[in-house]
């Protein structure tokens, strides 16, 4: 995204170091901080990933009555994992005893070297071990056994994490209370809300674990989640639990039902209400490498950044993970996958967006446009994605001089990247995410000038964006402008909006709504989006980009828009309640500023 500055670092090797476990006694123990370390209490303290059956079983079993069983499937590794509080700067043993052609143990956010061991033990009983030392500033980690991909299933017993516990000592062992008032609403045709209230003993709950018709559960801050990616006219069951950060869990809720209604998904399946967030999957910077696994439930639309071109005019784009020299912990590419995965079977959308503030890309020629579409379906292949995000910026997108029809534009990068988003949507069909991103200066600075200068000179880019918008408009999900980078604009009110404040983000996103005069020209009319097609673009921290608005004004906004209330000095056209969201560049810099923008705006996006 513009104004943000990334440095590349040459290619490098990703190796994967993994130790043969031994076969030693275990040694006595100081302590064992793990939750339901042996499954007798089924996999309370524990999430599996969805696809994995996992189940506590009573054969075979290393001790107690009970172990746990998991099958990998297809790209599922049938990873389990609990997040456990821990002491920083502190060390620990972890260890299990296993049994099946691969399995694997480890632990990750440990503010240091995440550790991982694996073996090979078939049907003997083996110990896994491995050791490794908490950061200065880690407060909780997360263990976890997985198999390995078309493998047998694995089981696993007796877990122990030996060390001290976090909080201060002494342990916590005790689970909060169970939820209350459980209900199951809000249907539509592919989405149903579960809504509870809060256990009794809140301060304590870490987050509340949602089940889905007994499946694995999905984890969550609020006392509402919302199930996506469902089948019209079908009953689906809920019920939840709350658990605090060192693991314990109440029982869960009774189940509650809800039924979706009849028709189409719409929207990509995506919610009412959604956030999306850019993910830094091929660069680091200042905030820091996040993997996929460990992106935050809040997100509903997560695209990887970026896709970037092998030459400007090639068309031809490539992906690759960020490399291991410049993102110590970032994760193979297996497990990248995998993640990708579970994120979807959470009702969550990826997507490869292509561009970026460095990746300039002209689809001069109708062999880039055919090279850009063969690239990208590669890559949207090769890692199972949704769909693609347009982030074209810089001089990608250009009008020659003159080119002023928005229905039937003429210039080549204009036509090629219209031709080339249609072959996509038509490759990958009804189910195709299709977004975009493009600054102010590309929209709604096009209907103050038009300038004269041909082939990507600055005034020549004014309102490129407007042909590709109007042409994709059946087949575009989302919409978020990036209100920020930008310098005054002017309103439908004609007068000059400064980004940072409500009132910007409230003119901007009304010119979309209610459609404006474009190229100087009050005959040529942009003509106005569906309301469920747009969203806010925004910064998500200070670090993140000029324009950083503020939770309280972006909330002012959003209400002024939505509902009608809260507005200041600018009024819309019109109130607009199905507004669809806020994007934000990004979740890596929404990591860095304490989750701020995820969980204040997810918490009122669901109070709409």
């Amino acid at each position: 995204m513009s104004g943000i500055f990334r440095w590349r670092t040459a290619v490098a090797a990703v190796a994967l170091a993994l130790g043969t476990a031994g076969l030693t006694a275990t040694p006595a123990l100081a302590a064992n901080i793990a939750v339901n370390p042996g499954f007798e209490d089924g996999l309370t303290g524990w999430t599996c990933s969805a696809s994995s059956g996992a189940a506590a079983v009573t054969s075979p079993v290393h001790g107690g009555t009970k172990a746990l069983r998991a099958t990998p499937a297809g790209v599922d590794t049938a990873r389990c994992q609990q997040q456990i509080r821990v002491q920083p700067s502190s060390s620990y043993t972890l260890s299990a005893w296993v049994q099946g052609s691969y399995v694997f143990l480890g632990a990750t956010g440990t503010g240091g070297t995440d550790p991982q061991t694996w073996g090979s033990p078939g049907s003997a009983w083996t110990q896994l071990r491995t050791t490794f030392t908490t950061g200065a500033s880690t407060t909780s980690v997360t263990i976890y056994l997985n198999g390995w991909y078309g493998q047998t299933a694995y089981v696993a017993d007796d877990i122990v994490l030996d060390g001290a516990p976090g909080g201060g000592g002494g342990g916590d062992n005790q689970a909060p209370t169970v939820p209350g008032n459980l209900t199951v609403g809000g249907a539509t045709s592919s989405t149903l809300t579960a809504t509870w209230s809060a256990s009794t003993d809140n301060v304590g709950v870490d987050r509340y674990e949602v089940s889905r018709d007994g499946g694995s559960p999905v984890a969550v801050t609020g006392t509402s989640y919302t199930a996506t990616g469902l089948n019209a006219s079908t009953t689906y069951r809920f019920k939840v639990r709350a658990c605090d950060a060192a693991g314990n869990c109440s029982a869960y809720t009774s189940e509650a039902t809800g039924t979706t209604t009849t028709g189409g998904g719409g929207g990509g399946g995506l919610p009412k209400r959604v956030l999306v967030g850019y993910l830094h999957a091929s660069f680091a910077n200042g905030s820091g490498y996040i993997r996929m696994a460990d992106v935050p439930a809040e997100w509903d639309v997560i695209n990887l950044a970026f896709g970037e071109p092998t030459s400007v005019t090639s068309g031809d784009i490539r992906f690759r993970q960020c490399p291991v020299a410049e993102c110590p912990n970032v994760e193979p590419e297996a497990d990248f996958v995998a993640a990708i995965k579970a994120k979807q079977a959470q009702g969550k959308k990826v997507l490869i967006s292509i561009g970026g503030q460095n990746g300039q890309v002209q689809l001069t020629t109708t062999a880039a446009r055919d090279k850009f579409v063969e690239s990208v379906a590669a890559i949207i292949d090769r890692y199972g994605l949704d769909g693609l995000d347009v982030d074209f910026e810089g001089h990608s997108l250009y009008l020659n001089q003159g080119d002023t029809n928005l229905a039937n534009p003429t210039t080549p990068v204009v036509v090629n990247l219209i031709s080339a988003l249609r072959a996509l949507k038509s490759r990958y069909g009804a189910k195709f995410v299709l977004t975009m991103a493009p600054e102010t200066f590309f929209v709604q600075l096009g209907y103050q000038f038009y300038g004269p200068g041909p082939n990507g000179s600055a005034d020549s880019r004014a309102a490129s964006y407007l042909p590709v918008i109007h042409a994709l408009r059946d087949d575009l999900t989302l919409l978020h402008v990036q209100d920020y980078n930008s310098g005054p604009i002017t309103g439908l009110d004609n007068q000059y909006h400064t980004m940072g404040g409500h009132d910007f983000h409230v003119a901007m996103t009304d010119m979309l709504l209610a459609g404006f005069p474009i190229m100087g020209n009050p005959n040529n009319v942009f003509p106005p989006l569906r309301q469920d097609q747009v969203a806010i673009g925004l910064p998500a921290s200070p670090n993140a980009g000029n324009g950083f608005t503020t939770v309280g004004e972006v909330q002012k906004a959003f209400d002024c828009l939505a509902k009608g209330v809260n507005c200041g000095s600018y009024k819309p056209r019109g109130v607009y309640p199905n507004l669809r969201g806020l994007m934000t560049w990004s979740i890596n810099w929404d990591r860095y500023n304490a989750f701020e923008f995820s969980r204040s705006h997810r918490s009122y996006l669901n109070g709409l």
